[in-house]
């Protein structure tokens, strides 16, 4: 029996081979007729991203932390933690406006099946860490139980695999060529309950860099003030941007958000 699936070169290789149909397939999803073979690519249970906004600043200093507290009590729950030493997509793509050695997570007794030549096993502590210097650097953490994993690391146990990709806009395998997204591909990626965005217009001044953020296309702007559809994902990318300080995230109390946060994993996967 093969005890590790392909190494980081092989891995590698792969990604800059498949990312062109990747991104094909996406911007396709939308499309008629095309869209009903693309799109059970992108079905539940095989793939569901959701994300924490970990790089955010909330005002009130209670619940500064709060999403990274969320993201704290998934560490608690994994019983076995791999991190990346580096970001495949933003290597890959050679990125220069965010840190390639903030690699992805992954969570679960899966992972025994990852090669040693992507990164190392971590204690829960040095997963924490992990994810405040990603947090630090202005990247969203996405919460992604995707077939595109496994196959890729060559982990034939899906249930038992939970990954935490620390996502930029430029590079991200998840973010990127989402606003002409298919049925199945918009479900995929779900925002966290308990969490949106609020605006006060009376701070907007209706520049539009917060348009420009949205991944999803969900922040328009419309008689001079952004208005925040149900599009949002809760990611918190247009807070970040804003520069009136306009935009706030609004956050449910902690305990529920931890609780939906969990309950969202384990319908998919067991990772404790």
């Amino acid at each position: 029996m093969i005890r590790y699936g392909p190494n980081k070169t092989l891995v590698n290789l792969a990604f800059r081979l498949s990312l062109p149909v990747i991104r094909a397939g996406k911007r396709w999803s939308s499309r008629p007729i095309l869209k009903w073979i693309i799109n059970p690519f992108f079905a539940y249970p095989y793939n569901e991203v959701t994300a924490i906004p970990i790089q955010v600043r909330v005002d009130a200093p209670e619940s500064a932390a709060v999403p990274l507290r969320v993201l704290m009590a998934v560490i608690g729950r994994a019983s076995e933690i791999f991190v990346l030493d580096r970001c495949i997509c933003r290597h890959s793509l050679r990125c220069t406006e965010k840190p390639a050695d903030i690699g992805c997570m992954a969570f679960g007794r899966a992972i025994r099946r990852i090669h040693p030549s992507h990164g190392r096993r971590v204690s829960r502590e040095e997963a924490v860490a992990h994810a405040r210097r990603a947090g630090a650097a202005g990247l969203i953490a996405s919460v992604a139980h995707t077939w595109i994993d496994p196959v890729a690391f060559g982990m034939p146990d899906f249930r038992h695999l939970m990954f935490v990709c620390f996502c930029d806009d430029c590079c991200c395998i998840y973010r990127t060529d989402m606003r002409r997204r298919g049925p199945n591909l918009d479900r995929a990626f779900r925002r966290l309950p308990g969490i949106s965005v609020a605006v006060d217009p009376t701070a907007c001044t209706g520049c539009g860099l917060c348009a420009e953020a949205c991944f999803v296309g969900a922040a328009r702007v419309e008689g001079g003030t952004v208005s925040i559809g149900d599009d949002c994902r809760g990611c918190g990318r247009c807070v970040e941007t804003c520069p009136t300080g306009a935009l706030r995230l609004d956050l449910e109390d902690e305990e529920t958000l931890v609780r939906r946060m969990l309950e969202r994993i384990e319908a998919v996967a067991d990772i404790g």
